[in-house]
């Protein structure tokens, strides 16, 4: 299977919050952010120069946008991605929308992660 998978622009974060906690402001970007709450923590991804220093965070992080729309009923996506950075050991965060899927790769594994993915038979966008 092979897919296409769009680098974003720029740096992102992701962020750890206190359950409860509203969603701030900074937290939304036209490009990429996503905001996931659980009964253990507020977890936000968005550029990491709008993350405020006090907030516990890990930056370094660029996103892939795997290429959809893709329906629910389709299998192997995101295993086809994830499976080739795996055995290239690569750590990666992922997450969904209704129509895709993205993968985080730490930047300094990017140029890593984009060989193995060109290897792997999928093509990647920059920019």
């Amino acid at each position: 299977m092979t897919l296409v998978l769009q680098l974003l622009p720029g740096e992102f974060a992701v962020c750890r919050l206190a359950p409860a906690a509203p969603v701030p402001a900074w937290a939304g970007s036209p490009v990429f952010s996503s905001v996931t709450r659980t009964g253990d923590e507020l977890s936000i991804v968005c550029p990491a120069a709008q993350v405020p220093v006090d907030v516990k965070h890990e930056a370094g992080w660029r996103v892939l946008k795997i290429q959809g729309p893709f329906a629910f009923t389709e299998t192997g996506i995101l295993a086809s991605v994830l499976a080739p950075l795996a055995a290239a050991k690569i750590g990666i965060l992922a997450t969904a929308t209704f129509d895709t899927d993205y993968v985080m790769v730490k930047a300094e594994r990017l140029e890593d992660a984009l060989h193995t993915l060109a290897a792997a038979g999928h093509m990647v966008r920059r920019g």
